[in-house]
C-alpha cells in the first residue's frame, strides 16, 4: 500500500480501535499466483502487533478455509471512514483556487498466517467470543446460551473456526493532514454536514493537532 509519511499511522491504540469498529475484513489469499478474495468479520483476541491473533468463522461450504492447506500468502484488509472531499470545503479556495478534489479514507493491512480448526470446543469459543463482542452494547445482549444446545451444536457442525496470526501491520489514515489547519477545519465542517461522512469528519478531527 502506498503510504506517504503524512498519512502513515503508527499509534497502536488508534489502529486497534479502528479494527474493532470495522471488523468486516477483506481476506486476500494468494496461491499459485492466483488471488482468492473473501469478506469475513474478524475480531482480535490480543493486541495488534506481530504475533497477535484475530479469529473468525466461515461456513464449511466456503472454499476459503480449504485453500489454507496450500499455505497461501494471506492478508486481512480493514477499511472505512471513506469520503469524497470537495474543493469547496477549503476556505483557501476563493483565495488561491489552487485546490482539487480528493478522497479521505482509512486502510489497515495485516499480513500473516491463516489457520483453521474443526474442533467443536474451539468453534464454540470462537462463536461465543464474536457474539459477546458484537452484542456488548445492547441493553439485553443475545448469548449462544439463549438457544437450545442441540441447535447450537447443529449450527457449529456447519462452520469452521479461523485464526489469523499477524506478521506485519500497515496503516494509512488519509485525513487531510497535507492541508492547513483552516482547510482541515473546513473539511471537518463539510463532512459533518452529512451523516454518511460523519466518521470521516471524526478522523480528520482526531488528527487535527497531530
Amino acid at each position: 500500500m502506498y503510504i506517504p509519511s503524512l498519512f502513515k499511522e503508527s499509534d497502536t491504540a488508534t489502529i486497534e480501535r479502528f479494527v474493532d469498529e470495522h471488523p468486516l475484513a477483506t481476506v486476500v489469499l494468494v496461491t499459485d499466483g492466483q488471488p482468492h478474495v473473501d469478506h469475513i468479520p474478524f475480531m482480535r483476541i490480543s493486541g495488534l502487533s506481530p504475533g497477535g491473533v484475530l479469529i473468525a468463522h466461515v461456513a464449511k461450504a466456503n472454499n476459503t478455509w480449504k485453500l489454507i492447506d496450500q499455505n497461501p500468502s494471506a492478508m486481512l484488509v480493514f477499511t472505512g471512514a471513506s469520503a469524497y472531499v470537495s474543493p469547496s470545503f477549503y476556505p483557501s479556495k476563493p483565495i488561491t483556487h489552487e485546490v482539487v478534489p480528493t478522497w479521505n479514507y482509512v486502510g489497515v493491512h495485516l499480513k500473516g498466517k491463516l489457520s483453521y480448526s474443526h474442533d467443536h470446543d474451539e468453534k464454540k469459543r470462537t462463536v461465543d467470543h464474536l457474539t459477546r463482542k458484537m452484542e456488548a452494547t445492547r441493553a439485553e445482549p443475545w448469548s449462544i446460551d439463549d438457544a437450545p444446545a442441540s441447535y447450537i451444536a447443529a449450527m457449529l457442525s456447519g462452520v469452521v473456526a479461523l485464526s489469523f496470526q499477524i506478521e506485519t501491520i500497515e496503516a494509512k489514515f488519509k485525513a487531510s493532514q497535507n492541508k492547513t489547519r483552516k482547510d482541515r477545519q473546513g473539511v471537518i465542517d463539510g463532512l459533518e454536514s452529512n451523516s454518511l461522512t460523519a466518521e470521516a469528519a471524526a478522523i480528520v478531527k482526531q488528527h487535527l493537532d497531530r
